[in-house]
């Protein structure tokens, strides 16, 4: 029996998912954490483990790894987030190849989790290339062709956490939330008539337990806790790291905007979209002699991956600010499982090769 593994790596969650040859799902696992920037090749094999080892026995499969006898896997997909160069894919390329079998090569993909919406390319005869953008804590926009079945990346944006970009994410939403917060208070130190209340704001204080915006800076600048310390839901939002301190208010930036139409919310939201317009669409565009690498998005499958992206009414503004720069994508979609569609779209490049 040739079966299909996708492994998708990301920062909370490890999920697997296991095709068989027909494209049909029979196996699902999940383990914890497992991005290669923020763990060691060790720690996130041993997620990985976890996640495969579920997924084969829910499909029935002996679950042992590496396996006994030869490989149960015609191909296996290693998507992981944190894998931004050679060295941290080779890191792990040996001991993936060891767990699955498998030997290095065109069978044993291992990709930052981004190249992974790309999936899609193989799944719909109308598309050539994709543009793919990831959305959540952070976020990369990736391009790709399809070449002899295989995925080929044209070009990135992005990607480059919190402090040098990430725009937006979860992080520049809640950052962008609070500045401006801050401007509506340097306005109002120069007009004459007070401020109109604000929803926003009045939700962002009541989330760092305060009643002064003045009070906002010593909220924001406090020191990470130490390491090892408890972080649990009930955690004070000034007690979180600094990078959760600020992406856990984009919840409700969203829900502001979205379910209140607060104004200075919705405002957030468009400029944050704006922001990852401009950014992603460094890769999108006609080939030019200067720059062949860009893709048409008339050729292109647009895909979405990620918390915030998932969220429909912001995923619009980011489209129609495509359309405004002149950017309309023969297909959008959003991967809300990407290790389902990874081994899909194995199985079904496969039987296109049977």
């Amino acid at each position: 029996m040739s079966i299909f593994l996708c492994v998708d790596c990301g920062g909370s969650k490890t999920a697997a998912a296991i095709a068989d040859h027909q494209g049909n799902i029979i196996g699902r696992g999940t383990a914890g954490p497992s991005n290669l920037a923020y763990l060691s090749p060790e720690a996130y094999i041993s997620s990985v483990r976890a996640a495969v080892t579920q997924a084969l026995s829910s499909a029935s499969l002996p679950s042992d790894l590496p396996p006994v006898g030869p490989t149960p896997f015609a191909a296996a997909w290693f998507a992981a987030s944190g894998a931004d160069s050679a060295a941290s894919i080779n890191s792990i390329l040996m001991p993936l190849s060891t767990l699955t079998g498998i030997p290095p090569g065109r069978n044993l993909m291992v990709t930052n989790d981004a190249d992974l919406l790309a999936a899609p390319i193989q799944l719909y005869d109308d598309v050539s290339k994709a543009v793919t953008i990831i959305g959540g804590t952070g976020s990369i926009a990736v391009s790709f062709k399809e070449v002899d079945g295989q995925l080929v990346e044209c070009g990135r944006a992005g990607g480059w956490g919190r402090i040098l970009g990430d725009e937006g994410s979860g992080y520049e939403v809640g950052r962008e939330a609070i500045r401006q917060i801050l401007a509506r208070h340097d306005r109002a130190s120069v007009q004459k008539e007070p401020l109109q209340p604000c929803m926003l704001q009045d939700r962002i204080l009541a989330r760092f337990q305060i009643t002064d915006v003045m009070e906002i800076l010593k909220c924001v600048y406090l020191p990470d806790p130490p390491p090892g310390s408890v972080i649990g839901p009930d955690t004070p939002a000034a007690s979180l790291p600094l990078e959760k301190r600020i992406s856990t208010l984009s919840p409700i930036v969203f829900a502001t905007a979205f379910e209140d139409n607060d104004p200075v919310a919705l405002a957030v939201l468009e400029h944050c979209a704006r922001s990852l317009v401009d950014f992603a669409s460094i890769v999108v565009g006609t080939p030019t002699e200067d720059r062949p690498r860009l893709v048409e998005p008339e050729s292109s499958v647009l895909s979405f991956g990620g918390s915030l992206v998932g969220v429909p009414r912001y995923r619009e503004m980011i489209v129609e600010g495509f359309k405004e720069k002149g950017h309309v994508f023969k297909r959008v979609l959003f991967v809300d499982d990407a290790a389902k569609t990874g081994a899909v779209s194995m199985a079904a490049a496969y039987n296109k090769k049977a």
